[in-house]
Formats: structure tokens, sequence, C-alpha cells
């Protein structure tokens, strides 16, 4: 039984990380990962976080600006990092960033960053609300502030897209 949301949740109490081992299956034929496998545990790493802040089942609505920025190699380390960047009536928006650390050296680098919406829903599958994010530092409020901008293109756009008249 889910209740309603009442005490604001800071982004440290959901936060998450994840660390995955590169294999074979993961990559091309010349050993890097495939971007869909890394879009795969982004996800994941995201979903976690959602969870962890709503205590309610979640599902995700949209990823904003995935960025490969470095290939990762079969056997290294993928560290993912989630964190809540803002909360609002039933969704909240998920920060995610994907680090590959090389396994004989400890080398690490920032490989993939996304952002992730997802929405809370109830056992009927509808949205429900969630609790309110608590932003401490000004480092969650400036992440918090960024994700609201993120979040009123993002209806802009969904708002467009709606009314657009086409075919395929």
């Amino acid at each position: 039984m889910t209740t309603e949301p009442t005490e604001p949740r800071r982004p440290d109490d959901s936060a998450s990380e994840t660390v995955h081992v590169v294999l074979p299956n993961d990559a091309n034929p010349l050993g890097f990962m495939l971007g869909g496998s890394v879009m795969h545990l982004i996800d994941l790493a995201g979903a976690i976080a959602s969870h962890r802040h709503t205590r309610r089942r979640v599902v995700t609505v949209s990823v904003d600006g995935v960025e490969f920025l470095h290939p990762v190699k079969v056997g290294d380390l993928l560290i993912l990092r989630a964190r809540v960047t803002c909360a609002f009536r039933t969704s909240l928006e998920v920060e995610v960033e994907a680090v590959s650390e090389e396994a004989l050296t400890g080398t690490r680098r920032l490989t993939s960053r996304a952002f992730l919406t997802f929405v809370a829903i109830d056992a009927n599958g509808r949205p429900t609300p969630i609790p309110p994010l608590q932003v401490d530092t000004p480092a969650d409020t400036r992440r918090a502030e960024a994700a609201r901008a993120r979040r009123a293109e993002r209806l802009e756009t969904r708002g467009r897209l709606a009314s657009d008249d086409f075919s395929i």
C-alpha cells in the first residue's frame, strides 16, 4: 500500500552508484561497449535513484542529452552515479554520470552523462504524487534550477510535437 508523500527527501538520500564489468556481450566486434548497452545501464541507474526517492513504481518518460565522451573497452569497469536533481508533482529528473575505469591502471574518465525523467505510477498505471526534493546546498539548488529549465523545454517540445500534423 502506497501512502501520500509527506517528508521531503534530499538528493543524497536516493543517490545510487552501480558498477558494471564490461563483458564481450556488451561490446561491438572491435571490443568497445555499445552505446545502447551504456544507455540501458544509465536507465537502470536512473530508475534506482527514482525508486529510492519516490518508493513507488517508476517509468522512464524521457532521456535528454545523452553524451558519449570516451569509448569504454571490454574489461573496463563502468561506474554509474545517479542523483535526483528535481522533483515535481508526479515526476522527477535524475542525472546519471557514467565513468569508465581501466581495470589494470585504475584510470577513470567521464564517459557519458544523461538526464532522465521518470514518472511515479500507482498500481493502475496512473501518475501518483511523489515527495518533494529538499535542496540544501548551492550545488543542489543550481541542479534543481537547471532541471526546471530542461523540464520547461521538454514540455514546450512535447506541446509542439502533439500539435504537429504529419504522417509517415
